[in-house]
Order: structure tokens, then sequence, then C-alpha cells
């Protein structure tokens, strides 16, 4: 079978070459005699491998040298309790509810201090971004968490909070490395890779060094210090170390396409062909108000649940997978990462248009 149109939300498509690459080291990495999934991650080659994926990623977003790279495990999820408990100092932290995995860092955080919901998108089902310039922020928080991009409802920040002073975190699972990133901008910046990046297994998270400190909550697990992983180079414990080799290659993808900035063009110029077909369309419709609409995920319905379904399954069968809604919304949504290829877009909009005829 020739490969599909992979329109999944995480783990989602990979570059092809970078695939290919890989396949081609499976059974020997380098000279080694072995597979990356079967090294050690003491050795000379391993090391090789996770410092020049560091070093990459650092030129990718111009990362300062005052900022730690992490490679975690345990998703994003596990950062939910990681934050709060490396960073709750004064015991209280601010949160900006845009979707489900910011309300889940919310409920988690409350485990551990005061967590605060200074705005919220939740009254109209999480379908825009609210007005973060002039928020309620507490005097005493420790930081300001965001969820830059939702994946799930297709909304993206454009503009980053005003955290009057305080520590801006923020989880950029599903926008990761698709645009250029302000890193100075931010204490944390952290996400899962599965979505633009790699294969399911890693965090990497950014953060600035003086916020990785002895000084945390004393139940916090040894694993879940920042202190811990930054000490010793993300080489606490055997890392996923397949999934961060894998990250690297993207990373030497990204360069050579021309870095963030390029990507960035390219990822405006695939949505727009998307979003210019739902807002003429008559019968699908896009579910985000425009100024708010991410680049990487894009929800539409068509506002039969029946139409939906035959929609997503005749599209299977030409080749454009994974274009279901997530369960709490349903739907459709169409993820274009980096990776998605702008004629993967352009042959959904043509089956779209198609479909519409053939369903008037």
């Amino acid at each position: 079978m020739s490969r599909v149109y992979n329109f999944s939300a995480g783990p989602a498509v990979l570059p092809e070459e970078v695939l290919q690459e890989a396949a081609a080291e499976m059974m020997d990495y380098r000279g080694t005699g072995m597979s990356v999934m079967e090294m050690s991650h003491r050795s000379k080659a391993f090391d090789d491998i996770i410092k020049e994926a560091e070093q990459d990623l650092r030129d990718l977003l111009h990362i300062p040298d005052n900022y730690k790279v992490l490679f975690l495990q345990g998703g994003a999820s596990q950062q939910f309790a990681a934050i709060p408990m490396n960073l709750m100092k004064n015991g209280v932290a601010d949160y900006i509810i845009t979707g489900q995995w910011a309300k889940k860092a919310y409920q988690e955080a409350q485990k551990y201090g005061k967590a605060v919901a200074v705005a919220s998108s939740e009254d109209e089902t999480f379908s825009y971004i609210p007005d973060c310039s002039d928020l309620p922020i507490d005097e005493d928080a420790d930081y300001v968490y965001i969820c830059e991009n939702n994946t799930i409802y297709g909304t993206k920040f454009k503009t980053l909070p005003n955290t009057k002073g305080k520590i801006l975190v923020s989880d950029v699972s599903s926008c990761f490395l698709a645009e250029p990133h302000d890193v100075e901008k931010y204490g944390i910046l952290y996400g899962g890779v599965q979505k633009n990046i790699g294969p399911a297994g890693v965090v990497i998270s950014i953060i600035r060094e003086d916020l990785i400190t002895d000084d945390v909550n004393p139940a916090t697990p040894t694993m879940l210090k920042f202190k811990t992983q930054a000490d010793k180079d993300s080489l606490y414990n055997t890392p996923p170390c397949y999934a961060i080799y894998i990250c690297g290659k993207v990373f030497k993808w990204l360069k050579k396409m021309g870095g963030l900035e390029v990507m960035a063009a390219k990822n405006e110029e695939k949505a727009k062909i998307l979003y210019d077909f739902l807002d003429q369309s008559k019968m699908f419709r896009g579910t985000v108000r425009k100024e708010d609409r991410s680049v990487m995920n894009v929800p539409f319905v068509t506002g039969d649940k029946d139409l939906d379904a035959k929609f997503v399954a005749e599209a299977a069968k030409a080749g454009l997978v994974n274009l279901k809604g997530h369960r709490s919304v349903g739907g459709m949504r169409a993820s274009i990462y980096n990776a998605m290829p702008k004629e993967g877009v352009e042959k959904l909009v043509s089956f779209m248009k198609e479909f519409e005829e053939a369903n008037a």
C-alpha cells in the first residue's frame, strides 16, 4: 500500500526522508553494528546523538545560554504535576483555560497549591482565546500557565498574555517548531514531541536556569525534580533513546528546510488553502473564531453527525486518514503539522469539494 495523507493530531505524520534515513540505519547505526534501539544510553554514540540534537534545537530556536534543554518522559501530562511541584514557592499559580489540556493542568495544580482560573473560554466550547491583555493576575502568583495551541479545539494564542511580570509557562505541544518562539518570553516552554517533532515518548522542556532549584515541594518525586534531570543532562535514568534520535533527525530536516521562519510561512500557506475553502463552503464550516484559528489543527463540521461520519469514512477510502474529530467534540479535524505536504491539504480540499457536490 502507498503512503496515506495522515491528518492525525498525534502521534502524527513525520517527514518521509527522516523515516527513510532511520530505516537505512535500523540494523547498523553508523558502523556500530547495532540499532540505536539497542544502544546503551551511556555509549559515546548515543552521547553524540543527544548532544547534537540539543545543539540543533538550540540553533533552530536561538535558545539563550541561561536556559536548559531537557528531554523528559511521561508526556506533557506528567508536567501538569511537575510544574507546580517545582515552581509553586508561594503556593499560588494562575491558569488560562482555553481547552481540555489547560483545564487538566489546572485541575492537577490544585493538588499542590492554590490554582486560580484567571480567564476561560469554556463558555463557548473553547472556540476562542479570551482577552489576556489585563488579567486579574494574583500578586503572589508563582507563574501564569497557558496551553498555546489547542489541539482539540483548533485555537491559538496569537499574542502571549500580559502576565504583569510573572513567569509564563507554556505547553506548546501542538505548535512546537511550527513557527519561531521567542524563548526569553517564557520561564518554561515545553511540549510532547508526537505532533510536530518525533515519535511519542519524549517531552522537551526548555527551562530558565533560575527556576531549577532544590527548593521544591518536599513531596516532589526525585524523577520529577527539574534539578535531578538538569544535573544529569537528561540522563539520570535511561531516556527514550530511539525517540530522541528521531527528534534529532527532524531538527536536521527543519534546518535543511530553511528553519522556523520558512516553516511558519509554509504552514500559513497550507492552512489558508483549507480555511479559504471552509469560509465559502455551503456544507462545511470551521468552528473557531477567525482571529483565533490555529494553523496546525483545523476542526470543522457539516452540522449533521451522520454526514460527518460518512465524510470521515469516505475520506479514509480516498487515502485521507484520521480526520475524525476528538471524541469530546465530534465533527472532523485536520491536523496539518510541519511534515504534512501542501499537496495533502490540496487533496483534502479537492475531496471536500467533491463530497459537497455529491451530498448537496
